[in-house]
């Protein structure tokens, strides 16, 4: 084997980047976060950071993923979720134009962060402060968010992972359970069916999505009680089902 010399290779370094989602308010809501520290300081963006010389992708997605929101990730073997505490995460993509970090060549792996309706964030490491904005305010035509009635880009490239984010949940709703991962342990049809209109952003028939939720195999199992919590008359509990993949699924419609 010839000798390697790594010198030979530019140096470049490897960040994990979050899109972490959540319904608050009956929106689709993303965490973004005020860089407090050069570059792009003052800008919003995507909560993430450096990857550690111990830890691998998914350790330093999860690591990030506790310090910017509290929340650990859930393992799907765990029946039994700690309520508020559980996020599914997973890898999203990764981007590594040459020209997306002015400090060095940097690598990102972005992952997609999925919780039930969040507390305020908190802010972590070299962000400013933290907050939850609806997605339709950060993913105009020029991916800007709002400051103070101006529009501000989002610093990198975090507009495009952004939007890859959504749209990812916005597709992975259709053939898979993925939108219960934005539900409570124990949820109504219709607190369901308001996850779907947020993340899909259209209305949806209540007669027919019931129909379809509660047809689809092993999409929901009932939880045997009922909750009042959303007005009117009792509505029946349901859980996550152990379906992954949904036949038939949950087309989109098309708007």
């Amino acid at each position: 084997m010839s000798p390697y010399d790594p010198s030979a290779f530019p140096p470049f370094a490897v960040t994990v980047d979050l899109v972490v989602l959540t319904v608050r308010r009956h929106a689709l809501c993303a965490l973004i976060v005020r860089r407090g520290e050069a570059p792009f300081q003052g800008r919003c963006a995507l909560p993430g950071g450096f990857v550690r010389d111990d830890e691998d992708l998914d350790a330093a997605a999860a690591r990030e993923l506790v310090e910017e929101t509290g929340l650990c990730v859930h393992d799907p073997g765990d029946p039994e979720p700690v309520p508020g505490h559980g996020a599914h995460l997973e890898q999203l993509a990764t981007y590594g134009a040459p020209d997306r970090d002015p400090r060095m060549r940097v690598v990102s792996v972005a992952h997609l962060a999925l919780a039930p309706d969040l507390p305020a964030p908190r802010a972590g490491g070299d962000a400013h402060s933290a907050r939850w904005a609806p997605v339709e305010e950060l993913l105009g035509e020029d991916g800007t968010a709002e400051r103070e009635g101006e529009p501000v880009p989002l610093a990198f490239d975090h507009a495009r992972i952004l939007a890859d984010g959504v749209e990812r949940a916005r597709s992975k709703i259709e053939y898979s359970s993925l939108a219960t991962a934005f539900c409570p342990p124990e949820f109504t049809v219709g607190e369901l069916r308001r996850v779907y209109e947020a993340v899909w952003g259209v209305a949806l028939d209540p007669r027919n999505f019931h129909r379809k939720v509660t047809g689809t195999p092993g999409f929901l199992v009932p939880a045997g009680g009922t909750t009042t919590r959303q007005g009117g008359r009792p509505a029946q509990l349901f859980r996550a089902g152990g379906a992954t993949l949904l036949n038939p699924p949950m087309l989109r419609p098309e708007v």
